[in-house]
């Protein structure tokens, strides 16, 4: 029998070692990193390479809107935590 989920391969294989090296460096920095607010950027690259690999490595389409909900998701808590500490809302009195 067949698998029924074909073995990425060839240029796939280099979009997913890009995004797991990316991944790697970005989660480096913000282990290493002492600045919260330099911090940020590197914890949304992240998330944005987990998405990609995430969607590279499983060709199914339930594993896209899988990604698709990650990256959706690990959006809004990046931007919560940037606002947070950006001072969040300013009241209007």
């Amino acid at each position: 029998m067949e698998d029924p989920v074909p073995v990425a391969a060839g240029v796939h294989m280099i979009a997913i070692y890009v995004c797991a090296v990316l991944a790697v460096y970005a989660a480096l920095r913000v282990s290493i990193e002492r600045n919260t607010m330099r911090k940020l950027p590197f914890l949304n690259v992240v998330s944005f390479a987990v998405t990609g690999i995430i969607a590279l490595l499983l060709p199914h389409p339930l594993t896209i809107l899988a990604a698709a909900a990650f990256f959706v998701g690990s959006t809004f808590e990046s931007n919560a935590i940037a606002s947070t500490w950006s001072g969040g809302m300013k009241g209007n009195g």
